[in-house]
């Protein structure tokens, strides 16, 4: 039996009244095919073809952003083109399937954009302007997933990642690849961001568009030239890039986290995001073992081969009071000198690692540390770095630390392992010696 609810007259008066109005001023949304047939003609396909063999090597989307056939994209759509223009080139696809050539202007790197130029005046264009909207907001993602044509996904606005230097936007929907570099925009056409990345299973990730704003403005300026080797400009932002990064990390200000005997930075900036976990002894085992580790969500394309501007840090803590100090100290080494073997290289694009190791001490806490560099090819200045650290001077326990960085200055690998280094300390009652 369905319940009865029973209203005061005066309410139910008063309800009675306001429907007709709230009616009469309520306006339908439209729906997704609505948005859709009005916005499809400004989004288009790209494809990156290898020129020697006219291959398609990448699918991507783009739209168009003035009546000049001005188009933004994301970087890595286009990054074969940026990195190899004598090899690859950038065309867009018409509804014919005919293919038009698009011109390079610009790139932010860093923030995973481009804008490109078509040899053509579209009837219909998206106006870029900064725009924000309530979280929850429906916003509908476009684009050419994996080549199945011109797709429209729903999804809603869920505020910007936290864990970021340069902020994406977290959308509740499905963006294949293929929808890179297309448009997520409102009801009535507003840009609010550019598809990026996905995780699958309804979350996806958007550059905001005002980093879209900042970009195309530059690159419609009076007089702006499109550089004759996108390399350099690439080079010079990731150079200012890193340098916005690291310079406040690992201060005075960086909080520490405390391992057995043993004192370490941890979280040192509010982007980043922090683990911990354990295992004990056992038959296979002999030792505990802590971990402790920290990361950011950010990193920069630069090939479908590197990728860069990536800072993390991981401390090791082992004990036992099973083991001698002989064979403790034969794992504990045995564990410093590992090599870099998860981080993959390729020959043409970084050197091998060179390595310089010697004892440290700070304060009464004396460490080994090796810091170790390869050299980006391409890109000159700029290097991937590892230091390890191993605290010396306890019988059976010690502590390991690896800072890594990818895509730093010289200087800054230098600068940040030196304050790296003075923020280990031996907080047991007997110094480490």
């Amino acid at each position: 039996m369905r319940p009865y609810l029973c209203f005061p007259a005066g309410v139910l008066l008063a309800l009675t009244a306001a429907s007709p109005s709230a009616a009469a001023q309520a306006a339908p949304s439209p729906t997704t095919s609505e948005v859709f047939s009005r916005f499809a003609d400004r989004v288009i396909k790209i494809h990156v073809v290898e020129t020697s063999s006219s291959a398609k090597a990448e699918l991507g989307t783009g739209f168009f952003i003035s009546a000049d056939g001005h188009v933004v994209t994301n970087y890595h759509v286009i990054s074969k083109v940026a990195n190899d223009p004598a090899r690859y080139r950038a065309d867009w696809i018409d509804a014919n399937a005919t293919a038009h050539p698009l011109h390079l202007l610009a790139v932010d790197v860093a923030r995973d954009l481009a804008v490109l130029k078509a040899d053509y005046h579209p009837a219909a264009y998206f106006t870029l302007a900064p725009a924000t909207v309530a979280q929850g907001t429906r916003l509908y993602s476009m684009g050419h997933p994996n080549d199945l044509g011109l797709s429209i996904v729903e999804g809603t606005y869920n505020g910007l990642l936290k864990y970021t230097l340069y902020p994406k936007i977290h959308f509740s929907g499905d963006i294949n690849p293929g929808m890179s570099g297309g448009p997520a925009i409102t009801e009535d056409g507003r840009v609010i961001g550019v598809n990026v990345a996905t995780e699958g299973d309804g979350i996806g990730f958007l550059v905001p568009v005002a980093n879209a704003v900042a970009l195309a403005q530059r690159a419609l300026a009076p007089g702006y030239e499109p550089p004759k080797s996108f390399l350099k400009v690439i080079g010079t932002q990731l150079l200012a890039y890193q340098d916005e990064y690291l310079a406040k990390l690992f201060t005075d200000s960086t909080p520490t986290v405390t391992l057995g005997r043993y004192r370490l930075p941890t979280q040192p900036a509010p982007f980043f995001k922090c683990w911990a976990d354990a295992t004990r002894r056992s038959a296979d085992q002999p030792y505990d073992f802590i971990s402790h580790r920290c990361s950011t969500d950010d990193y920069v394309f630069l090939s479908p081969d590197q990728s860069t501007g990536t800072v993390e840090m991981d401390h090791r803590l082992y004990s036992s009071s099973e083991l001698g100090h002989i064979r403790f100290y034969a794992l504990y080494q045995a564990r410093f000198q590992a090599g870099h073997d998860d981080m993959d290289g390729d020959p043409n694009d970084v050197t091998r690692f060179a390595c310089e190791t010697r004892n440290v001490r700070h304060d009464s806490t004396l460490v080994r540390a090796a810091l170790c560099l390869r050299r980006y090819v391409k890109f000159p200045g700029l290097y991937d770095a590892v230091l390890k650290a191993a605290v010396l001077g306890q019988r059976n326990t010690g502590v390991l630390t690896t800072l890594t960085l990818s895509g730093v200055s010289f200087e800054n690998a230098e600068r940040l392992s030196t304050r790296y280094l003075a923020q280990i300390s031996t907080t047991a009652a007997e110094p480490a010696r």
